[in-house]
């Protein structure tokens, strides 16, 4: 099997990308979650790109130039020229969360904090950083290559510290 490699999308491309991956026969992940959109005359809620200019595609590194070539494509991300392959786990991580059912969302990347593992529930076995916000518990997910996270609302009772 493949790696997953983060490929980098022009603006509001990140769908189209997406349905020309799957057609062309490429396992591809893009993550979707919903925002509340505040307009002058009303609040709506939206789906958006969970990793704003980012499609993820299993891809053999000989077989790149049909996405290259693809509509709105930038680059495949890496270091200077060469693709740089994501973290397994990181990305199992990613896609657990956006199929847990939980409410989830962007949230700034971090490299500080403590990481905890998930001891029950839907996250089960999951590892992020503990974070607090409004007096609320967060778990944050990261992706280390795109320097992006993900955060969801988490019970303390259900997190225990990692050594």
């Amino acid at each position: 099997m493949h790696p997953w490699f983060a490929i980098r999308v022009r603006s509001n491309y990140e769908r189209t990308l997406s349905v020309y991956l799957r057609a062309h026969g490429y396992e591809e992940f893009l993550p979707i979650y919903r925002d509340r959109r505040q307009w002058s005359d009303r609040v709506q809620e939206i789906e958006a790109p969970l990793f704003s200019g980012y499609v993820f595609c299993r891809m053999d590194l000989q077989r790149t130039t049909p996405i290259l070539n693809a509509p709105g494509v930038v680059h495949i991300v890496g270091y200077g020229t060469k693709p740089e392959p994501i973290d397994e786990e990181q990305m199992a991580a990613i896609r657990r969360l956006s199929e847990s059912g939980l409410r989830y969302g962007p949230h700034p990347f971090m490299r500080e904090g403590q990481r905890v593992r998930v001891r029950c529930g839907p996250l089960k076995g999951l590892h992020g950083i503990l974070l607090k916000v409004k007096q609320e518990d967060r778990l944050v997910v990261s992706l280390e290559l795109l320097q992006r996270s993900v955060s969801t609302d988490i019970d303390r009772l259900d997190i225990e510290p990692v050594s």
